[in-house]
């Protein structure tokens, strides 16, 4: 009895070690493929408002403030923003998200979708916020 005690102690405590000292590398594979607020690549995301592609400038920036934008804050249910949304379309491995952008005066929107899975939250980007670029749902 002792000795199974003895050889299960050995092999938790050798368990413990290896999970506690796995390499960052290991360990932000596995935390970016549940993160809700992704960080995008410029080769592999489209962007469109109104139906235009957006290129050039405007994406490295519209990507850019999307990327250092403050998440704030997870909607349980996908908020019924009015107005045109931003759509950035990515692809991330094996996987095609769709995001659409709803800028607020005080806040952004940000719906995202894979497969059949939906993920509301809110975002603080200060460029994004003050976009010219679409129609704000304060002013629709």
């Amino acid at each position: 009895m002792t000795t199974w005690f003895i050889v299960m102690l050995v092999v938790f405590g050798a368990f413990k070690i290896i999970v506690s000292s796995l390499p960052n590398t290991v360990i932000e594979s596995i935390i970016s493929k549940y993160e809700t607020h992704p960080q995008l690549d410029e080769e592999n995301v489209t962007i469109t408002i109104h139906g235009n592609n957006v290129e050039g400038e405007k994406k490295s920036k519209i990507i850019h403030d999307f990327n250092e934008g403050l998440f704030l804050d997870r909607y349980y249910a996908p908020p019924h923003n009015e107005g045109t949304p931003l759509i950035i379309n990515a692809k991330r491995g094996k996987k095609d998200f769709t995001f659409y952008i709803y800028s607020h005066e005080e806040h952004v929107d940000v719906v995202k979708q894979y497969k059949k899975k939906v993920v509301a939250y809110s975002l603080r980007s200060k460029n994004l916020q003050n976009s010219d670029m679409f129609v704000s749902a304060d002013l629709a």
